[in-house]
């Protein structure tokens, strides 16, 4: 038996986290680099589906991924300026089940380690040589691999060597201002006691805005979400201190319940809204540097899917390199980009879907007026039943021929060629 296939994995976020199970229950060795010295607890809510749960707990993580999801069993999708009920659905068909980034972070990164792959914290990637293929490190390293996957995100210096040219992220035209801080301190206020009494999650829907309310571990923590219309230019960093003073315009007209909540919060994040176009390929000319997650299919918000989808395209692409066999990375990482194309480009487009009808539902509308709650109700359920490594095994066949015809006449076909209908803007 020969040596495993060497796979070197660059982020240790969610996304490069589940890549690196997938890829040890296939049999390979793997290291990860990651550019931060220490992970903190940062974000706030993060949706994981049913689609990638069922691909976690074939690599041992799945219990404690549920104890931290919010256990309520449905939702409301409300009106802004007094909170009436427009509709109501489960809670698992907007994101499964919604926990604390950080949270499902942490037992991502147990869980790589008790599978024993080492993660090395502190390397940040400067170059790489597609050939080798190969990455060097700022302090001068250079560490080879069969194969080289980049999951560190949009700004993933991987895909200039993809794509051959620089490119930066632009403005979407949205803005999230977020904040998440202790429930404790909304107990004593009568006007939005409610929300932090039970966990629950609440959506209020307005005229180019909307608003989230998350509330978890029985009450004990909660977190606001408002998307809106922003102007501003994109900065090289997009996370910044967000001003509460405007915030407060935001919210000037929302049902008072939940504006007593958020004009009591102390701080929030900026988060600029971007977004990348699509692009052509996800794999280097050479076939052995491959983007994955974010650094190629970056989600909205309101899709609920960018790290479910991440643990798909992790499960694909290490199912096909198993398949493909150690001598054959190209038929590999080719199948693979074919294989998640249209899938990642639809459920990216859901998040667009639901954020324009929420943000266009009530223009023009009397409040005596109803609205069909189908008309605002997230439509994520086709997503959940799709089992990406069964879906992988029974294409196999089909893909695998199409991409050793190509790559033996020397002309690889693009992303668009293969799924024409689905282009427009990505972003994140």
């Amino acid at each position: 038996m020969g040596q495993p296939l060497k796979v070197i994995i660059v982020g240790a976020g969610l996304g490069g986290c589940a890549t690196a199970m997938a890829m040890h229950y296939q049999g390979f060795e793997i290291t990860i680099y990651e550019k931060v010295r220490e992970f903190l607890r940062l974000g706030d809510s993060l949706g994981l589906g049913e689609n990638a749960l069922r691909l976690l707990k074939r690599w041992g993580l799945h219990d404690r991924l549920i104890e931290i999801g919010n256990k309520s069993e449905m939702m409301q999708i409300r009106r802004w300026h007094d909170g009436k009920i427009l509709a109501q659905q489960p809670l698992m068909d907007m994101a499964g089940y919604i926990g604390h980034r950080g949270d499902y972070h942490e037992e991502f990164l147990r869980r790589v380690r008790e599978l024993g792959i080492p993660i090395n914290m502190g390397c940040n990637v400067i170059a790489y040589d597609e050939h080798e293929p190969s990455l060097t490190l700022s302090n001068g390293e250079v560490h080879k691999a069969d194969v080289i996957i980049a999951a560190d995100g949009i700004k993933s210096l991987a895909r200039e060597i993809v794509l051959g040219f620089e490119d930066k992220p632009k403005s979407s035209g949205y803005a999230c201002f977020r904040a998440y801080f202790k429930g404790a301190y909304l107990k004593e206020d009568p006007l939005c006691r409610e929300f932090v009494e039970k966990e629950c999650v609440n959506i209020w829907i307005g005229n180019d805005v909307h608003l989230v309310q998350n509330t978890l571990r029985d009450g004990d923590e909660f977190n606001w979400i408002i998307t809106h219309k922003d102007t501003e230019d994109i900065k090289e960093s997009w996370f910044q201190p967000g001003d509460m003073n405007e915030v407060r315009k935001l919210v000037s007209d929302v049902d008072p319940r939940i504006g007593a909540a958020v004009r009591k919060t102390k701080e929030c994040l900026d988060w600029k809204i971007c977004y990348r176009d699509p692009i052509p390929t996800w794999v280097s000319k050479s076939h052995k540097i491959v983007l994955l997650g974010d650094s190629c299919h970056a989600h909205l918000p309101t899709s609920a899917q960018g790290a479910s989808q991440a643990t798909e395209s992790g499960a694909v692409l290490a199912l096909c390199l198993k398949l493909a066999g150690k001598d054959n990375i190209p038929l590999a990482t080719r199948v693979y980009e074919k294989m998640r194309f249209e899938r990642v480009r639809k459920s990216q487009l859901n998040g667009e879907d639901v954020r324009d009808r929420w943000h266009n539902a009530l223009k023009n509308l009397d409040d005596d007026v109803e609205i069909d709650p189908e008309d605002v109700k997230i439509k994520n359920r086709w997503l959940y039943p799709f089992d990406a490594e069964a879906d992988t095994l029974q294409r196999w066949q089909k893909v695998s021929a199409q991409v050793s015809e190509e790559l033996q006449a020397g002309h690889i076909s693009t992303l668009f060629d293969a799924a024409p209908a689905v282009q427009t803007s990505q972003v994140h």
